[in-house]
């Protein structure tokens, strides 16, 4: 409540409470925390820099005592505690907190164990070298100013700031509802940045990345992988590791040790020191057998002494893991932008600072403009008096006062105030000829220099080329090297880049054994051979599953129980012909009673195909490929199976297709895709094809014109059958028959649709795998055995069959010839 006019005026305490937290807010916002994107400073910086130019506290004059300047930073600019600017200048002077020092400290200006600075009345200070670039040209009104807390004097809304500081020494701060998290930057770097653009108006963010690589923290240290920095440059929000500089060195008696030499930015020393005597305390590190710290005045050394039977890279991870030797540092580069909060990319600060600059530019080029035409207005002046002396001193002469000489000469001269007063001021040194000669030079000097003050103000390009120039003259004074060397991050190398793209075969055992194998490994043969071993396998065990796809590929592993897998191609590891391979369970998360029952190869695209699935009862379901997209390592349900059936085969099918699926007792039906309607991953699917009993399906695919249905039966028998001899049937009929099954024959075991270009593989229950070209096997109608593509015996059977398809190259070498 509040009184006015003798009146109780009733005011809500929500609305009360509203408004004085957003003016509170507010002020914290644009008066304290963040800073401002045109000179990288927050108002208690900027004013600590102006009040020391003020004082001329500059590099070339003595330190000055850090209590006179707080006082005068108190009494003039900033009304708040003097231990707020005293902290704040003595982070400007701190080699380990700002990367251009903008504060020459003289005495103890703390350290980075975290040993506070000395009383103010203990230490001086003055402005460094490159904080003269910041305030460069104030008193040219190049930018705008306001009064101060109780407007007896006024200070500067913004500093010059002649290269681009936020980037450069960074800034974090705290404000209400946000915080800013700017690292520090090479200042070689960030002008190269700027004059990227000036060069290259449209450069994007990955043209200016090459010219600013990333952060550069006054405390050096690594930091690993750009993917961090890329992000952070691209949306101004982002997070990158920064990892301490060690390295192991060998010492008597065959022990080892790590020498810590650079550590994370804003980590405490001290505190590093005692978080590591406290995990080798508690156990969580083993092997260090003494911690000390040998830093000095020549830099920083942290030695870790490790036991002899100690692994140095072991502990050092252990170290990077457990304690600060590896800090993430938060980018958040939210910074004020015409007195408003707003995120920016690197791009947009780079811009506004560019837009400062022309602005400064232009207003210096103004004021220097005025004063040059100023200076020629006097000089015309002068040389009007010069060509007519003798009545000049005649009119002064004859003059009873200075007021009646000025008006005589303003009146028979047709002179300007100003004019008059020069001449009247002029000394008599100035009528001697030679004098008279160097105002005429002069003269044509000053004209010179208002010709090319003009041309700089109507023509932009002309402003970005002084910029370039000043930026350039900057970078050579002050540049340095980079402190911070960016690493490659383990986590972000694709290995997939570094894997060379080539067809493999990979093999699945009965006992779940697999392996990835170069395609060229089997070689191919004539129809009837013996073939070669292809694995050499635990007793009893035989090869069920044979693929041919890309180490690039995924690879998609649907169990019996109706579950998939996702694994890249590459992850399987590469063995001999002769050898078993990698247990599945060992790249897979398997349940109990669990087997692969189909594989297929995915490329990385998840375009718009459907999986299609069969189960042994008949059962047949489709779903889109991109339901698998995100399949975890625990496998996801790709089909809901009865307890009595179990999934044989899935296929990649596009719309508009037709199925074909076989059964062993040589049935086979043929119908459209669309008469399977798209379920989702837990369905259960519907029927397929109706079975006969002890009937089962052995093969289902995807049927293509001039194309043939090739079948292979237990007993080594095979044949081709054009799929034309196949009518189109609806879904879930008995189908028609396929293959004469005999007893001879056997069963059937599979079918594939092939070519006469394609290859088939046949791999029997010994693990002996023969290669043969399909041209090779006789094409015969659907009631036929066919001939024998493989020999058998008692103990001896096909159990698997796939196809080879045929290479690019070789279809490129057909089309040379």
């Amino acid at each position: 409540m509040t009184e006015e006019n003798n009146k109780i005026v009733p005011i809500g305490i929500e609305d009360e409470m509203k408004k004085s937290y957003i003016d509170y807010a507010m002020s914290v916002i644009v008066g304290r925390a963040l800073p401002d994107v045109r000179d990288g400073l927050k108002p208690v910086h900027r004013r600590i820099l102006y009040a020391m130019n003020e004082l001329n506290t500059t590099p070339d004059k003595p330190h000055r005592k850090s209590a006179r300047i707080v006082g005068d930073v108190l009494g003039k600019y900033h009304p708040h505690g003097d231990t707020a600017v005293y902290d704040a200048m003595v982070r400007l002077a701190q080699n380990f907190s700002t990367r251009y020092l903008l504060v020459d400290g003289h005495g103890n200006f703390g350290s980075v164990d975290g040993d506070s600075a000395a009383a103010m009345r203990y230490t001086e200070a003055r402005l460094s070298k490159i904080s003269m670039e910041m305030i460069r040209d104030i008193q040219k009104e190049t930018v705008d100013f306001i009064p101060n807390f109780d407007e007896t004097m006024n200070e500067p809304v913004v500093l010059p700031s002649k290269f681009p500081n936020l980037l450069v020494n960074g800034s974090s701060g705290i404000a209400v509802g946000m915080a800013t998290s700017i690292p520090p930057h090479n200042l070689g770097e960030v002008i190269d940045g700027v004059i990227s653009i000036i060069e290259e108006p449209e450069a994007d963010i990955e043209k200016i990345m090459e010219s600013i690589k990333g952060p550069d923290f006054p405390t050096g240290a690594y930091i690993m992988g750009k993917e961090g920095i890329k992000q952070a440059y691209r949306t101004g929000r982002g997070k990158v590791k920064v990892r301490a500089k060690a390295s192991i060195e060998e010492i008597q008696k065959g022990k080892q040790q790590i020498i810590v030499t650079e550590i994370p930015y804003q980590v405490n020393k001290a505190r590093l020191i005692e978080k590591i005597a406290d995990l080798v305390r508690d156990k969580k590190i083993e092997g260090i057998s003494d911690l000390r710290d040998e830093s000095d005045r020549t830099g920083m050394r942290i030695v870790i002494e490790l036991k002899r039977d100690a692994n140095a890279n072991v502990v050092l991870n252990k170290l990077y893991k457990h304690s600060q030797m590896q800090e993430t540092f938060s980018i958040i580069m939210i910074a004020l932008v015409n007195g408003q909060p707003r995120v920016l990319n690197i791009r947009e600060i780079l811009n506004h600072y560019l837009e400062h600059q022309k602005d400064i530019i232009v207003r210096r080029t103004k004021y220097d403009l005025n004063k040059a035409e100023a200076k020629a207005h006097i000089l015309e002046g002068l040389k009007i008096a010069l060509d007519h002396l003798d009545q000049v001193i005649t009119l002064i002469r004859s003059s009873s006062t200075v007021q009646v000489a000025k008006e005589g000469l303003i009146n028979n001269f047709k002179l300007s105030e100003k004019q008059a007063q020069a001449i009247l001021d002029m000394r008599l040194q100035k009528l001697t000829g030679l004098e008279r000669e160097k105002i005429e030079e002069e003269y044509q000097e000053v004209l010179k220099l208002i010709k090319e003050l003009k041309e700089i103000l109507a023509n932009e390009q002309l402003v970005l080329n002084i910029i370039k120039e000043e930026l350039l003259e900057i970078k050579e004074k002050y540049n340095d090297d980079r402190r911070t060397e960016i690493l490659f991050d383990v986590d972000e190398i694709n290995i997939e880049d570094m894997i060379d793209e080539e067809d493999v075969v990979i093999t699945l055992t009965h006992f779940g054994y697999i392996k990835r194998l170069p395609i060229d490994t089997y070689k191919s043969q004539k129809r009837g051979g013996k073939g070669v071993s292809a694995v050499t396998t635990r007793e009893e065990d035989f090869v069920e599953k044979l693929i041919i796809t890309s180490t690039h590929d995924y690879l998609l592993f649907f169990t019996n129980q109706g579950r998939v897998y996702k694994l890249n191609v590459y992850d399987i590891p590469e063995a001999k012909r002769q050898a078993k391979g990698t247990a599945i369970v060992n790249l897979l998360q398997l349940g109990p009673n669990e087997t692969i029952a189909a594989t297929i190869p995915v490329n990385k695209n998840w375009d718009s195909q459907y999986l299609i699935m069969a189960t042994q009862k008949g059962i047949i379901k489709k779903t889109q490929l991109n339901q698998f997209e995100n399949t975890r390592k625990t496998g996801l349900i790709a089909i809901s199976i009865r307890e009595d059936d179990q999934l044989i085969s899935v296929r990649l099918i596009d719309t508009n297709e037709e199925i074909i699926m076989i059964t062993a007792k040589g049935m086979a039906i043929r119908f459209k895709e669309d008469d399977v309607r798209d379920m989702g991953r837990g369905a259960m699917g519907v029927k397929g094809i109706t079975l006969s009993e002890e009937d089962k399906l052995v093969g289902m695919e995807v049927a293509e014109d001039n194309k043939d249905l090739l079948v292979v039966s237990k007993k080594g028998f095979g044949k081709r059958t054009s799929l034309e001899q196949y009518r189109l049937q609806s879904r879930g009929g008995k189908g028609t028959k396929t293959y004469n099954v005999t007893e001879k024959t056997g069963m059937l075991v599979g079918a594939k649709i092939v070519t006469n270009e394609d290859e088939i593989l046949l791999i029997s229950n010994d693990g002996i795998v023969i290669r043969l070209n399909v041209n090779n096997i006789s094409k015969m109608g659907r009631n036929t055995k066919g001939v024998t593509l493989m020999k058998t015996d008692e103990n001896k059977s096909i159990v698997s069959i796939a196809q080879i398809p045929k290479h690019e190259e070789e279809e490129e070498e057909e089309e040379e010839k």
